[in-house]
């Protein structure tokens, strides 16, 4: 799993940051920091990719592009619906 976030689509409403706080963080009021190749083991991985998938679609200004082994999920740059 790999995440692109377009930094400059981004508003910072934090959407991402409260369902995967594991993966996406604010810092400061605007700014997000994000773990581009987030990584679980075992039964955590079904876990972590639920709260990011979800993440990912409750962005409202579609600032989040998730590529998974198997191919783009999700809206963002590049991305597919």
């Amino acid at each position: 799993m790999r995440l692109v976030v377009d930094l400059n689509r981004c508003q910072g409403y934090a959407q991402c940051a409260f369902l995967a706080p594991e993966v996406f963080a604010m810092h400061g009021e605007e700014s997000l920091l994000y773990d581009p190749n987030p990584v679980a083991d075992g039964e955590a991985d079904g876990e972590l990719r639920g709260n990011v998938t979800r993440a990912v679609a409750a962005c409202p200004v579609r600032a989040i592009l998730l590529e998974l082994a198997d191919g783009p999920a999700g809206d963002g740059p590049g991305g597919a619906s």
